[in-house]
């Protein structure tokens, strides 16, 4: 199926039958929003219950249910598709190729995810209610629990595997055998990168987790003890098996977030990115140190002091090369012809931010100081601060780079900077208090909590209600350049908002292979 359809049908099935790279970005970054504005509603109501001490709102079994869907559809659901949907529009043209390898495999990579998630949202509506015990589903609880509405979980789990397999060998494909002449591996742009490395380490760790949700199937149908001390197993091997997969699979949600940021900072800070090979030899690093990583974890479990020895010092490795890329993004800004457009005040946000979270990684990584910390608040506070304020927020800085791109108009920036600075706060006030109410103590996942932890709950719940206020505005500013923004040229944009015409920032090129020197003619030809 080409660009060109007739007839009534046109429009449902140039969506449904696509093999065009561009098309399927589309309904990835559509798809994921859309389980984002999802899974914000579950964090709503879990913020909502948590604004005063007590029990309101909801049952804690539904607040459970509400930890767990927010966990998973923000991961599985908007996280990961948004950023292959990046790849599947940015990737061929960034290495002049005319589109993905495997075209019609990419539309099925899309089409089984909507089906997946709508299971995994049933799940509310079903006996017993959804699954009600996080988005890690530890053993036995996950398994002697298993209400029906586990094993919708595990199938649909088994599904977004698939297309992440799916997804990653169309990108390994593509990359590697579809780049245009010069182009070769040091010359790719850096997200390209971040995507082949983050298309291999998916394609390691997605049959482990296949295998995690398996054993648990097998453990609730068919008798077997795989997690059940019972019978000869171990409930801990299933956290070994579950965070074997997970701790690369928060190097999967970071990397391409970090692949975003070193396309934007150089652009809006007009020159090269500093190191290039540096960050490529980085990122390959933090992709290799996340196999070793995955028992921080489990410090609590009382494994071996070695074994502890061995987990901390692994993970404090991987600050090495992440501060290798912190600094040469702050290098590539140094001196700049600095300007702050939106994304690139959603880089610097990210820039600050997600570095707040790495050091606060860095204090979790030490054994006897996990020990305090762990399941409480401070945990919450820390991943947020990597998820949100990396993953999501270089992923919004994506958004406003490449939609005049992708759509030909350009947004309002006025209205995108009050989206960034709206976020940019509101964020702050959600998550920075939970590091103080997490070392004073308060565990996570709970719906109640002691009196000396009401303030700073309420500024948090309000926090939050202000982030994803913001998330509207970014929706409706989205959909406003779509629909009527001003068309724009390759010279200037006009900017309503100030009535001044800006020449617009050109993007680092995405072919950045010298062309090859003109051959002359022999004399007396034409």
């Amino acid at each position: 199926m080409g660009d060109h359809h007739h007839g009534p049908a046109q429009g449902i099935s140039r969506w449904l039958f696509t093999t065009n790279h561009k098309d399927i970005g589309t309904m990835y970054l559509w798809f994921s929003f859309a389980m984002f504005l999802l899974g914000g509603f579950f964090a709503m109501v879990i913020r909502a219950e948590l604004f005063q001490p007590g029990m309101q709102l909801v049952e804690p079994g539904f607040f459970n249910q509400m930890t767990t869907l927010h966990g998973l559809v923000m991961v599985f659901g908007a996280i990961m598709p948004s950023f292959v949907g990046l790849a599947n529009w940015l990737i061929p043209m960034m290495i002049g190729a005319p589109d993905m390898a495997l075209p019609r495999m990419n539309n099925w990579s899309f089409w089984i995810l909507p089906p997946a998630f709508l299971m995994l949202a049933s799940t509310l509506f079903m006996e017993g209610g959804a699954p009600a015990f996080g988005w890690t589903f530890y053993a036995p609880l996950s398994t002697t629990y298993a209400a029906p509405s586990v094993t919708f979980f595990i199938f649909a789990i088994h599904i977004l595997g698939v297309s992440s397999i799916m997804g990653s060998i169309n990108i390994i494909a593509t990359v590697m055998n579809m780049r245009a002449p010069g182009m070769t591996y040091m010359k790719m742009p850096l997200f390209v990168w971040t995507w082949l490395i983050t298309a291999f380490l998916l394609v390691a760790v997605m049959p482990v987790l296949a295998g995690a949700v398996t054993m648990m199937l097998m453990d609730i149908h068919f008798g077997t003890s795989f997690f059940s001390a019972a019978g000869g197993g171990d409930p801990v091997l299933f956290q070994h098996i579950f965070w074997f997969f997970g701790h690369p699979e928060v190097y999967i949600i970071i990397l391409p977030a970090f692949g975003v940021v070193s396309q934007i900072i150089p652009a809006f800070s007009r020159k090269p990115l500093f190191g290039y090979a540096s960050m490529v030899y980085a990122t390959a690093s933090i992709a290799f140190l996340s196999f070793i990583v995955w028992a921080h974890h489990m410090y609590t479990v009382g494994m071996p002091i070695a074994g502890e020895l061995f987990f901390m010092y692994a993970t404090m490795l991987i600050a090495v090369p992440t501060g290798v890329k912190v600094f040469n993004w702050i290098s590539t800004m140094w001196r700049g012809a600095l300007s702050f457009e939106t994304p690139m005040l959603f880089c610097i946000g990210f820039l600050i931010l997600f570095t707040l979270g790495g050091f606060t990684g860095l204090m979790l990584s030490i054994a006897p100081a996990d020990f305090q910390y762990h399941d409480t608040y401070f945990v919450v506070a820390h991943f947020h601060y990597v998820m949100v304020a990396g993953a999501v927020f270089s992923m919004t800085a994506a958004v406003y780079y490449w939609l005049p791109k992708w759509c030909g108009r350009m947004y309002s920036e006025a209205m995108g900077k009050t989206h960034f600075w709206i976020s940019f706060i509101g964020f702050n006030i959600t998550f920075f208090p939970q590091h103080f109410v997490g070392l004073a103590g308060m565990p996570r996942r709970i719906p109640d909590y002691a009196l000396q932890f009401a303030d700073f709950n309420m500024m948090s719940s309000i926090g939050a209600f202000i982030y994803g206020a913001s998330q509207l505005l970014f929706l409706y500013n989205v959909i406003a350049t779509i629909v009527a923004g001003k068309p724009v040229s390759d010279e200037k944009v006009w900017d309503g908002a100030e009535g001044l015409e800006w020449t617009v920032p050109t993007p680092a090129p995405y072919h950045t292979f010298e062309e090859p020197p003109a051959v002359p003619k022999p004399a007396g030809t034409i």
